[in-house]
């Protein structure tokens, strides 16, 4: 009886850590040069944005493991609180895995996929994908 209770107390103690999760999306338009897109950033926390981070930026495509990896650049400061900018060097169009490293006040790692095409990019969501035989 005396674990369960000490289990719950650690479960809700980790509630408040659970609920600030950072939360992260991309706009990314390309550029006059092929394959090289021009993103901003978007860095929230319990919704409200989340100024003053270090962000690291990579990419790799998923669908072609260790063949295409995007050398990671450092994001600056955008225009508004919460927003960073950087420009994407991919390799190819299609999808890729976005990895954002963050550093400053909070420590973590994002990973968004983005499917990205002659007019920019888009979030990849999983209904949208065809299932795989």
């Amino acid at each position: 009886m005396a674990k369960a209770a000490f289990g719950l107390i650690l479960l809700f103690a980790a509630l408040p850590a659970l609920a600030q999760k950072v939360q992260g999306e991309l706009a990314c338009k390309p550029t006059k040069t092929d394959f090289i897109y021009d993103c901003t950033i978007r860095l929230s926390r319990n919704g409200q944005p989340l100024p003053g981070a270090e962000i690291s930026v990579g990419a790799d495509m998923p669908s072609m493991p260790m063949a295409h990896n995007v050398k990671p650049v450092k994001a600056r400061p955008g225009m508004a609180p919460g927003e960073y900018v950087a420009k994407l060097d991919l390799e190819m169009l299609g999808e890729w895995a976005v990895k954002l490293r963050l550093g400053g006040p909070v420590k973590d790692q994002l990973i968004l996929l983005y499917d990205f095409d002659e007019k920019g990019a888009r979030p990849v969501r999983r209904a949208d994908r065809l299932p795989r035989k």
